[in-house]
C-alpha cells in the first residue's frame, strides 16, 4: 500500500475548505434531500385522500409515507450530529456493496480518535456520507430505487439548452471538414483544444458544490465558444493539452479504446459525449469509448446508469429544453419553437449518431444501462469506495486490468482528482505523476479538473504564491483549472 509523505488536510482547520463543507455545504445538501422526500410524502398523502380507504393502493402509499418519515427522521438527526461533532455511525448491513469496507475504515478511525465529523479525513467522511444516506433508502420497501438528487440533476440539465444547442451546431459544422480533419493533425489540434476546454469547463456545474447558484449563474459557467475559452485559458494553471495531443497521435489506426471515468450528469455528461464523438468520428485516434458511472447516488450530481440511460431520450425530446426566455419547465405538450428548429435538427442529428454508436458498441457503459441503483458490479463498485486511486490495483483489480488496455483514461472532475492524489497536503509544485502514486504509468491518464478543493499539484510555487497574495480562493472557487497528463510507462 502506498503511503504518501504528507498528511491529509486538517479537517479542524477553520480556514480549510473541509471545515466549511461540514459547517455549511453538507447541511444544505441534507436539507435538499429532506425537502425532496417531504414533497413526495405530501403528494402521496394528498393522493391517499382521493382513494377508497383500505384499498391496496392506499395501503401502499401509507406505507411509503411512513417509510419516508423514517428517513426524514434519520437525516434530521444526522444534521444535528454533524453540527455537534458526534461520532460517525456504522453503516447498516443493507446487502449492498462496500458496507464492510466503510465500517472497517471507520473502526480504524475510532482507534485513532478521528471518527467524528470534524476530525475524520474529509475524503473518507464525504464518501461515507453518501454511502450512509444510500443505506437508509435501501432498507425501505418503497424507496429503494429513489435517487434524491435526480430531479435536481434533470432541472439543471433543462437549463443548459443554450450551450447544448451551440455545441450541436459546432459539431454539425465539423461534418463538412471531417475528411480534412482525419488527414490534417495540425487542424485537428485546433479543434481538439476547443473540445478539451469544453470538457474541462463542463465540470464547473458540480451540484454538490454550487449549492447557492441560480440557473443564470450556471448558464454563465456553461458558456462555450472560442471567445469564452480564450478568456478562460489564463485560468488553466497546469496545461498538458499539447502532451495529450502528442500521445493521441501515437494511437492512430490502433483501434484504441478511450475510457471516461465520469463525474457529473446533465451538461457535463453531454460534453463528455461530444468529446467522445469528436475522438471517434473526426479523428483516426480512437475506435470506441467506455463510460464509467457510479452505482449509487453520489456527490449529488454524479452519473448513475439511470442518468446515463435518460440522457439520450432527453436530448432527442422536442419538449425537454425550454425556449429562450421561458421558465425552466416548459408547459406540458409544448413543442420546439420555430426559431430553434434548425439548431434542434443539428442536435437530433448528432444525438442520433450517439444512439447508433451505443447500439453498435462504439460507445458503451461499463455496466448495463439497466443496472438499478445499489446493484453491485465489480466493474463499478470501486468508484464508490472510500479508497484513493492509489489502491486501484489491489482494491479494484478488475477495473485496473481493464484500464490497462485503454489508449487514454480521462478522469473527470474534482472528486476524481482528489482520489487520484489522495487528497493530501502535497506541496503545489509536486509533479502530478508523483502525487498519483502507484497508478502513475499503469495506463495513460488525463485529469480534467476545475479547482474545488484544497489539493493542487503540478503548479509552480511562484504562481501559487501570486494567487495567494491576491487573496483569491483559487484552490476551491471553481474559477481555475488543471489539465494534467501522465503517460503509460513503457
Amino acid at each position: 500500500m502506498f503511503t504518501p509523505p504528507y498528511p491529509p488536510y486538517d479537517p479542524t482547520d477553520k480556514k480549510g475548505f473541509s471545515y466549511t463543507t461540514v459547517v455549511s455545504r453538507w447541511p444544505k445538501i441534507l436539507t435538499d434531500i429532506l425537502n425532496a422526500v417531504l414533497a413526495i410524502d405530501h403528494a402521496a398523502t394528498m393522493q391517499i385522500q382521493t382513494l377508497q380507504d383500505g384499498c391496496e393502493e392506499a395501503k401502499a402509499l401509507k406505507a411509503k409515507v411512513e417509510e419516508g418519515q423514517g428517513v426524514i427522521g434519520k437525516i434530521s438527526k444526522l444534521k444535528e450530529d454533524m453540527g455537534t461533532n458526534k461520532p460517525l455511525l456504522e453503516i447498516p448491513n443493507d446487502g449492498e456493496a462496500m458496507t464492510n469496507v466503510y465500517n472497517e475504515e471507520l473502526e480504524k478511525l475510532r482507534t485513532e480518535n478521528k471518527d467524528k465529523w470534524f476530525t475524520a479525513p474529509w475524503l473518507f467522511a464525504e464518501c461515507y456520507l453518501y454511502r450512509l444516506i444510500r443505506s437508509w433508502f435501501k432498507q425501505t420497501a418503497h424507496w429503494q430505487s429513489f435517487d434524491p438528487f435526480f430531479d435536481k440533476k434533470e432541472s439543471t440539465f433543462k437549463s443548459s439548452g443554450a450551450a447544448i444547442y451551440q455545441l450541436a451546431k459546432i459539431m454539425h459544422d465539423l461534418d463538412a471538414e471531417k475528411t480534412e480533419l482525419f488527414a490534417d493533425s495540425d487542424k485537428s489540434l485546433v479543434i481538439f483544444r476547443e473540445m478539451i476546454q469544453m470538457c474541462l469547463w463542463g465540470n464547473a456545474t458540480d451540484l454538490s458544490l454550487l449549492t447557492h447558484m441560480s440557473h443564470e449563474d450556471i448558464a454563465n459557467l456553461q458558456s462555450v465558444g472560442k471567445d469564452a475559452q480564450a478568456a478562460r485559458k489564463e485560468y488553466i494553471l497546469k496545461d498538458d493539452q499539447e502532451a495529450v495531443w502528442q500521445h493521441l497521435k501515437t494511437l492512430k489506426d490502433t483501434n484504441a479504446k478511450i475510457d471516461f471515468v465520469l463525474d457529473n450528469a446533465g451538461f457535463e455528461l453531454f460534453t463528455d459525449f461530444v468529446f467522445a464523438d469528436f475522438l471517434v468520428t473526426y479523428t483516426p485516434y480512437a475506435s470506441r469509448v467506455v463510460f464509467h458511472p457510479k452505482l449509487i447516488p453520489w456527490f449529488v450530481s454524479d452519473v448513475t446508469p439511470t442518468d446515463f440511460a435518460s440522457t439520450i431520450p432527453d436530448l432527442l425530446s422536442d419538449t425537454f429544453f425550454p425556449p429562450p426566455g421561458s421558465t425552466i419547465h416548459p408547459p406540458e405538450g409544448a413543442v420546439t419553437p420555430p426559431a430553434r428548429l434548425e439548431e434542434h435538427s443539428y442536435l437530433r442529428q448528432m444525438v442520433t449518431r450517439w444512439q447508433k454508436y451505443l447500439a453498435e458498441g462504439v460507445f458503451s457503459l461499463s455496466v448495463p444501462e439497466s443496472t438499478p441503483l445499489g446493484a453491485s458490479d465489480v466493474k463499478a463498485d470501486f468508484w464508490t469506495s472510500p479508497y484513493p486511486y492509489w489502491d486501484l490495483k489491489e482494491k479494484g483489480h478488475v477495473v485496473f486490468e481493464e484500464l490497462k488496455e485503454s489508449g487514454l483514461v480521462i478522469f473527470k472532475g474534482d472528486l476524481n482528482y482528489r482520489k487520484l492524489t489522495g487528497d493530501v497536503a502535497w506541496p503545489v509544485s509536486t509533479p502530478f505523476e508523483t502525487a498519483i502514486g502507484p497508478v502513475a504509468g499503469a495506463f495513460p491518464i488525463l485529469s480534467l479538473r476545475t479547482n474545488k478543493a484544497d489539493v493542487v499539484v503540478g503548479v509552480s510555487q511562484e504562481v501559487a504564491d501570486a494567487l495567494d497574495a491576491k487573496g483569491e480562493k483559487w484552490r476551491v472557487n471553481g474559477k481555475y483549472a488543471l489539465v494534467s497528463f501522465c503517460p503509460k510507462s513503457v
